[in-house]
């Protein structure tokens, strides 16, 4: 029964990565379509985060009250009946209507899933639950670029995933016993791996929503989660307009190459979760952070077009183990009691980086040229490669007091 409930737990992920990579793979042919002008897809993006923003910052409330499963199966509910609605919008502003539904329905179920799979399960469990994150992302554009090649119909897309969502839903709803039972605490926890619990001299006390911000290590922490997911939402909506405008690829080839893209995500990540069984998650997260950035310095050197496939492709690889391994470092770093709160903070400024850093790449490339993608990139990773190091240079200095103290 617990390996059934993670499988669950699995797929519900597979629900949240499906839209994920729609919207930047199907823009160059839906902004003809639609008669609206390039940055128009950074708006789109911007309301599905600040919508998610939203639901991640009431996540703490919006779970105790109605529990993780039905949290879950609500949020998959409205995403499938937001792409149904893509699929007929007849103008951007309804597209633009419609992301915020979009976005609603996937902040509360990213906040509870990951805190209950951090707090519960080993490092492994959390890099293949993004895996999965990461199967949705590249079946999204592997759909999206069939129907594209065919007679350009992006909205066939729409409405082929959001008949798989439909089918998840059906799946969720009748699981929802089995979360009740889990959330109650049946032996799938004894049967899984769990985390063991922090030890208290190395975790912080437990403080309210307010004094949290405060602790140390809290901020440089959301910094790199803000320019983790603006690295990898940037390449994910502006790729398949680089490829098409810089490197003159066709809209469906770009489709694919971005499909790649993901498709090096969730291969890293399936990979990530063997290895987090020998290397530490400070260790991966470097690594991560150094391959992510040769894929950007790929992508901007004047090489031929086929190179710019192996930069989505080793960008892809090394953002595999950046989030899984710092959303599975939160009860650590944080304490237990503190991690549902802090980790709603890391889903809204991370989707906060999806909100306004894609946004802002597109107002300027429209004023310029798509060639400053891979330099925006290179950018946002050193950033996050900073606030990264930051957290870990306080985590090295509280277990050295914490040793002292102990000896």
């Amino acid at each position: 029964m617990a390996t059934f409930f993670l499988i669950i737990i699995y797929l519900a992920f597979i629900s949240l990565g499906l839209p994920d990579s729609l919207l930047g793979a199907a823009w160059p042919v839906m902004q003809i379509n639609l008669k609206a002008p390039l940055a128009a897809a950074g708006f789109v993006s911007m309301t599905i985060a600040a919508g998610t923003i939203l639901s991640s910052l009431a996540s703490g409330i919006v779970i105790k009250r109605l529990g993780t499963g039905k949290v879950t199966f609500i949020s998959c509910f409205m995403t499938a009946g937001t792409l149904l609605g893509f699929s007929l919008a007849p103008s951007l502003f309804w597209m633009i209507v419609l992301a915020v539904p979009l976005g609603l329905g996937a902040g509360s179920v990213d906040a509870a899933l990951n805190n209950y799979v951090a707090s519960h399960y080993q490092a492994h469990h959390m890099s293949w639950l993004h895996c999965f994150w990461g199967v949705g992302a590249t079946i999204g554009p592997i759909i999206m670029a069939r129907f594209i090649a065919g007679q350009n119909a992006w909205r066939g897309g729409y409405l082929t995933i959001s008949i798989i969502q439909f089918s998840l839903t059906l799946l969720l709803f009748f699981t929802l016993p089995l979360w009740k039972r889990a959330e109650n605490g049946a032996n799938c926890r004894a049967a899984s791996n769990q985390v063991p619990d922090i030890e208290k001299d190395l975790s912080p006390e437990t403080e309210k929503a307010p004094k949290l911000l405060q602790l140390k290590g809290v901020k440089p922490a959301l910094m790199a989660f803000l320019f983790y997911c603006g690295t990898e939402s940037t390449l994910g909506l502006w790729g398949g307009s680089f490829l098409v405008t810089i490197k003159g690829l066709p809209a469906a080839t770009a489709a694919e190459w971005v499909s790649l893209y993901y498709a090096g995500i969730t291969v890293g990540r399936l990979i990530a979760g063997f290895v987090t069984m020998k290397l530490s998650n400070v260790t991966l997260i470097r690594m991560g952070q150094i391959i992510a950035l040769a894929g950007a310095v790929l992508l901007l050197l004047p090489l031929p077009t086929f190179c710019a496939l192996g930069g989505f492709i080793l960008a892809g690889l090394g953002c595999a183990p950046i989030y899984p391994c710092m959303l599975h470092e939160t009860p650590w770093r944080f304490g237990s009691a503190n991690s549902q709160t802090v980790m709603g903070y890391q889903m809204a400024v991370a989707y906060t980086g999806s909100t306004f850093l894609p946004p802002l790449l597109g107002w300027i490339a429209s004023r310029a040229t798509m060639l400053i993608l891979p330099f925006f990139l290179a950018a946002y990773i050193i950033v996050m490669l900073i606030g990264s190091e930051k957290v870990n240079a306080f985590m090295r200095a509280k277990n050295q007091i914490s040793r002292e103290k102990i000896n």
